[in-house]
Parts: C-alpha cells; structure tokens; sequence
C-alpha cells in the first residue's frame, strides 16, 4: 500500500478486525516481535499501534500488551444519495460526532455564547481570522488577521475572487479539465477560460509560457495537490517554475488547496513560494466534512482581502458561527489535526481496496485521496455508465462536466470512494465499475 508504512499497518489491522480475523480481546503481537516479522524498525511499529489506539481500534495494557478493543458501536449509517460532489469519507470510527457535540456544548455553556448567536462581520471576527492566519503560517504561507478571511466554503472564496479581482474578458489558464465549481463561476462572470496541456503533475509550465507569450493571460487556476477531477500532485520543481512564470509575466495565482492537508507530508503551497500574487483558498469541508462550511481564504495583501469582503456579505453574509466558532478551538488546539488523520487514514485504507479490484494502470488517484480518475476507451458512453454506477452508491461524473474546452472530446469519468459510501459496500460497487469496463469488450483506456 503507498503512504506511510505505520499508517499501512494500522490500516490492516482495521481489516483484519472488520474482517473478523482478530477478534475484541485478542492479544497483538509484541511490537518488537511484530517489526521483525514485517521487515520494519520499532519505531514504525510503535507509530501503528498509536494510530490504531487513537482510531479506538485498540487498548494498551501496560506490560500485557495491546488487545484489540471491544467494537465501538457505528455511526447509524442513512441511505446514500448521489449529489455528484467529491466528499470525504466518513471514516469507520469517526470521533467527529462526539467532538463536535461537545464542542459546541463548551461554546454555548461559555461566556460568548450570546455573540456567537448573533451576526458576524463579514470575513469572520478578528479572533477567527487570527486563528485561519496561523493555520495557514503553519506551511509557510504570510498571513494574518489583516489578509485572511473565513467563508462558507471554498466556493464562497472563489466566487469573491473572480467578482472582485477580475473583469468580464479576463484571460484565466486551467488544465484542460478543471473543477467544476470554478468554470461555472467564471463562465457566469464572463471570465475567458484558456485550456493548456497537463500531464501527471498538472499544468506544463511550458504550455503556460507559450499561452502566456501569444495573448494577454491574467491569471491562472490551480489545484496543486490531488486535483480535482484528474488527482495529479504539482512537485515541488513544478510548484517553483508555475510561480516562476507567475512572477516574469505578472499572473495573479488562485490556488484552491482543497486537499493540500490530507497529505501526511504537504508540499510548500503557491502561497508561500509566490506570496505577493497568490489568493490561497484553504477549505475544511474536503478535508473534514462538508458539514463544515467553514474556508480561510488568503489575499495578497490588507487592501486585496477587504476588496472581497462586499461580495461576501452580498452572496452569504457570513460563514455559520457556531461552525467557525467550532473550528477556531480546533485549530487552536490541534483537534482538526486528529480528524484530518481520521479522514486520512481512512483514504488509505480505501485505496487499498480500490488497488485490490481495479487493475493497475487503468486509474489514477493520489494514496491519501478519495477520487478516482479514469479514462476510457471503446464506445463506451460516459453518461450510461455514471447513471449504472449511482445505485451502488458510488458517485461518478464525466470528463465533460471538467472540460475547459468543450469542443474537445473527453473520454474519461470522476469516480468518488468517499461520502456516505460504507467501507463494507465499497468492494461491491467497485467490482460493479470493474465489469462495467469490461463489458462487451469495453475496457478502461491506458494512462499515458
């Protein structure tokens, strides 16, 4: 399995206990004795057996061991529903649930619960905008309270942004598919999208060269880590000579971190190597859960940030208070941290039943994401095929709602292991994509 060997090991043992191979009360091995069988050091082991008991899946017993615990009883799971959105999985021991409740509990038991009942300025109160600004110094980025506004949600923040720093006709590059929610954005505000060719870490840098030396280019989109839809990670040279390009022919940089935090070990944003020119949108719903339409969104400077705060109040007002009030005590007290590895370890483990069904080289997907892209071949029809794929709870989009370019022909689908979708169902409904492919000599197209 790729990521992290610890993150590996505990996911196994989250299958083998839902597999019922180890049973509550079973005895684990000695994690000294373990790391000897598996070829690892101690400490990597010490690391898995710590996820695990953080994930409620096991107990420390002093110098008895570790045993596996007694079966938490499960989130009460409803009957899934296809909103064509990418959501994170709702992890198998999700502590979520009893934190947030609590959480708010604190907040409406303490003295500024009358304030959090009221309006917010619009762009979030100085505390929580300190807050979001020291996440974000986190990974480098320069930020405080005077250029970090909170949101509801990312679309919020890219809606500020194309309304407020651009004009209809503006030039914008993408990759050749983007997402979805930015292109209806900034083809409602008039905004002019220019596709350039991508590979598997995202947008060339020479294709943006050459785009940016035929016609006047304002500003470029990226989604640098596990795009959305297509799941390629910009490397750190890549991630350089974008803001390189950036700075020698003056382009302004959304960057739409939606997933950057998933990663165990993130790579440095746009926003720290490039900070002069790029709004940062960073949002907790792809990370967490969508529950939580809460996003920091980052400008270049004072002026830029409060250019936006008029089509804040205009669209939204206001992010939801409690929300933020909830998660600036997590950011402050690294509660998001546990919940982001929660939701992460929990890709992992999907991942791995994905690479167990699907046949290697006919997808791609980032190890600790949640999507899938994959392209096709023959005449199999995208649209038959998303509409086949929704009873099994797997939600699947085609090429064409990405496409920059709608003239050209797109040939692949958007496939989401997350949302409401069991782990138990999962390896049915992948099986049911698998044959799909495959059908009547059908087959999923090779990456190249």
């Amino acid at each position: 399995m790729a990521g992290p060997k610890y993150l590996s090991i505990s996911a196994a043992l989250g299958r083998d206990i839902d597999a019922g191979r180890l049973r509550p009360g079973d005895r684990l091995p000695p994690q000294r004795e373990l790391a000897d069988a598996l070829g690892v050091d101690l400490g990597t082991v010490t690391r898995a057996y710590a996820e695990a008991r953080r994930l409620g899946l096991i107990d420390a017993d002093g110098r008895r061991g570790s045993f596996v615990r007694e079966a938490a009883t499960p989130i009460e799971q409803i009957a899934p529903f296809d909103t064509g959105m990418n959501l994170p999985p709702l992890p198998l021991r999700s502590s979520m649930p009893e934190r947030y409740a609590a959480t708010l509990r604190e907040i409406l038991s303490g003295p500024a619960a009358a304030n959090r009942l009221q309006y917010q300025p619009s762009g979030g109160a100085p505390q929580d905008r300190q807050a979001g600004a020291e996440w974000l110094a986190q990974r480098g980025i320069e930020a405080d309270e005077d250029n970090v506004l909170v949101v509801s949600g990312g679309q919020t923040a890219l809606h500020a942004i194309a309304s407020s720093v651009f004009e209809p006709g503006d030039a914008v590059c993408t990759g050749p598919f983007v997402y979805a929610g930015w292109l209806a954005i900034a083809r409602r505000l008039g905004l002019r999208i220019v596709p350039v060719a991508a590979d598997a870490q995202g947008i060339d840098p020479a294709a943006l060269e050459r785009a940016c030396a035929e016609q006047a280019i304002r500003a470029v989109y990226v989604v640098p880590t596990n795009d959305n839809p297509t799941t390629a990670t910009m490397g750190i040279e890549r991630r350089h000579a974008l803001a390189e390009i950036a700075q020698r022919h003056d382009l302004r940089i959304i960057e739409d971190d939606a997933y950057g935090r998933l990663a165990s070990t993130p790579l440095p944003p746009l926003a720290a190597l490039a900070p002069e020119r790029t709004w940062h949108v960073a949002s907790l719903s792809k990370i967490v859960s969508p529950s939580l339409r809460v996003a920091y969104l980052r400008a270049p400077s004072l002026r830029d940030a409060w250019r936006l705060v008029a089509d804040v109040h205009e669209t939204t007002i206001m992010a939801p208070s409690l929300n933020v009030a909830a998660a600036t005590q997590w950011l402050r007290d690294q509660t998001w941290a546990e919940l982001v590895a929660e939701v992460r370890a929990e890709c992992v483990v999907r991942q791995a039943i994905v690479a167990d069904i699907l046949p290697p080289g006919s997808y791609r997907a980032d190890p600790e994401g949640y999507h899938l892209w994959v392209p096709l071949a023959g005449d199999m029809a995208q649209a038959q095929l998303v509409t086949a794929l929704a009873p099994s709870g797997l939600s699947a989009a085609s090429s064409e709602a990405f496409a920059a370019d709608r003239s050209e022909p797109s040939r692949s689908i958007r496939v989401s292991i997350g949302g409401n979708l069991s782990r138990e169902r999962l390896p049915r409904a992948l099986s049911l994509l698998d044959a799909l492919l495959h059908h009547r000599g059908n087959r999923a197209a090779p990456l190249v």
